[in-house]
């Protein structure tokens, strides 16, 4: 058998096998809606509070209108203790609660400090930024608006008073995330997990599934067999890659920077590292749902140590070390950098070569293993 028939037989094994062709191709398919369907709505807004007003004032109800005039809160009704807000966020009726303080109006007018308290269901990260930020601009309104009045109480000009009060104006440009929505900072890093993790659970399945029986896979080289399944997914994988990296991020309006050949060039080595480990690693599986209990089950690890997700200041430093042999982690960071953030090659290039480097390592693991499993189906009992 010469390499391009074992290719054709691998291509067979592949489509034949039903587990095989769900994970990848239905994997790929369905994932690319489920993983951006939280975010599609980019930003959460109109989250629900209750308010605790302690102080009953016209500045306390001009606080409470700001809150809910904000497009990130929705104020729900107004409550006579924090245990009754508490009651209202454990039913799940809202998601946060804000506390004005008796004497508010006063203190402000005296000149003394007052201080707002709220809070959040701090289970969805997502809401609780959502409602702190919320109820920070309206207590900054409501400053304001004191602000202005002591100024014009002093006999200040109105116009002079407005300056005073405003004397700083922010203008923001995002420069990688035009829309400041979550699924442009979310969506590039997954699809590029989504990639690593089902081409593990492929090569992981047919070879898991292959030495328990005789085959094709026993009798040809180590080198040979290695080489053509790692030619057979490559091709499966360019075309799963151009959908996510093309049209899904056109769809999910993804901001690209990189040209079409720096993103192949860097993805060529990341997906040779990542299916010469998944043939290593399927070596070592004696039964084939292995590989997809365990893939799925270290997914999420994966993706905080990534970076790109969680600071990696704060994950202890020798996980950072041992989570470099990963593929996926100086993939994801480097196309992020490449393709989102505009970096230059020169900038992703250690990331490129230690890609490069791990494919060296991992194909001679594969190719090591396969002979020593060759061995052993061949060698008589």
């Amino acid at each position: 058998m010469n390499f391009w028939q074992l290719m054709v037989a691998e291509c067979k094994a592949i489509l034949a096998d039903k587990a095989i062709v769900v994970t990848l191709f239905g994997g790929v398919l369905f994932y690319s809606v489920l993983y951006p369907l939280p975010y599609l709505h980019q930003v959460p807004t109109e989250q629900q509070i209750v308010v605790v007003d302690h102080d009953n004032s016209s500045l306390s109800r001009l606080v409470t209108r700001h809150a809910d005039a904000s497009a990130k809160i929705k104020v729900l009704a107004n409550v006579n203790s924090i245990d009754q807000a508490q009651a209202w966020i454990d039913a799940g009726k809202a998601h946060g609660l804000l506390v004005i303080p008796a004497d508010f109006r006063r203190n402000l007018l005296l000149g003394k400090g007052a201080t707002l308290s709220y809070g959040g269901d701090a289970s969805y990260f997502l809401i609780y930024s959502a409602i702190v930020e919320g109820l920070v601009s309206a207590g900054i309104d409501a400053s304001k608006h004191v602000q202005m009045i002591g100024l014009l109480a002093r006999g200040q000009n109105p116009e002079l008073a407005q300056q005073a009060v405003n004397s700083i104006h922010i203008n923001s440009v995002p420069a990688f995330n035009p829309s400041l929505g979550y699924t442009p900072y979310v969506v590039p890093g997954l699809f590029l997990l989504i990639l690593h993790q089902t081409l593990l659970i492929g090569t992981g399945i047919l070879g898991a599934g292959q030495w328990g029986k005789q085959g094709y896979w026993q009798q040809v080289r180590p080198v040979t067999l290695v080489l053509a399944r790692l030619s057979v997914f490559m091709m499966i994988y360019a075309l799963f890659s151009s959908f996510y990296l093309g049209a899904c991020f056109y769809w999910y309006k993804v901001s690209v920077v990189a040209s079409v050949i720096e993103v192949g060039l860097f993805m060529l080595p990341f997906l040779l590292a990542t299916g010469s480990l998944g043939i290593y690693l399927s070596s070592l599986f004696r039964r084939r749902e292995l590989p997809t209990q365990l893939y799925l089950l270290v997914s999420m690890p994966i993706l905080f140590v990534a970076g790109f997700v969680w600071p990696i200041a704060l994950i202890p430093q020798p996980l950072v070390v041992a989570s470099q042999v990963i593929p996926a982690v100086p993939a994801i960071m480097g196309m992020l950098e490449l393709n989102q953030l505009g970096a230059g090659w020169s900038a992703v290039l250690p990331k490129w070569l230690q890609l490069w480097g791990l494919f060296a390592i991992f194909v001679t693991m594969a190719i090591v293993a396969i002979a020593r499993k060759q061995q052993d189906v061949n060698t008589p009992s």
